[in-house]
């Protein structure tokens, strides 16, 4: 499902219950957010997106920032976000906005 918004963070939460079948399988978050870097503020999220069981979280082409103290990925400078679920799998699209902070790299040759 595409959602059109700013910014988002996705994370692991704790497993409730231990199952040993599950031991590779734990619920996960999206949250969307209308403003960049959202963990630097106190704004609530606009949506919250959650998972069970998930085995892995699969991002393509998008720009991601990993935040250290609470393992955590932030995503800025988004137009939208393309979210799919695919058995214990999400993936992860979407579209920068034009005014982000990619930039073209130019590689200089020495003449």
């Amino acid at each position: 499902m595409i959602y059109k918004t700013k910014s988002v963070i996705l994370g692991r939460r704790k497993a409730q219950l231990k199952d040993k079948h599950d031991d590779l399988k734990k619920p996960c978050f999206i949250d969307l957010f209308d403003i960049n870097n959202p963990h630097k503020t106190a704004e609530p999220a606009k949506k919250i997106i959650e998972f069970e069981k998930i085995h892995k979280i699969i991002i393509r082409g998008l720009n991601v920032d990993y935040l250290l103290p609470g393992n955590d990925l932030v995503i800025n400078n988004l137009d939208y976000i393309d979210i799919k679920k695919d058995n214990d799998h999400v993936h992860l699209t979407g579209k920068h906005s034009n005014g982000s902070f990619i930039k073209k790299i130019k590689i200089w040759k020495k003449e």
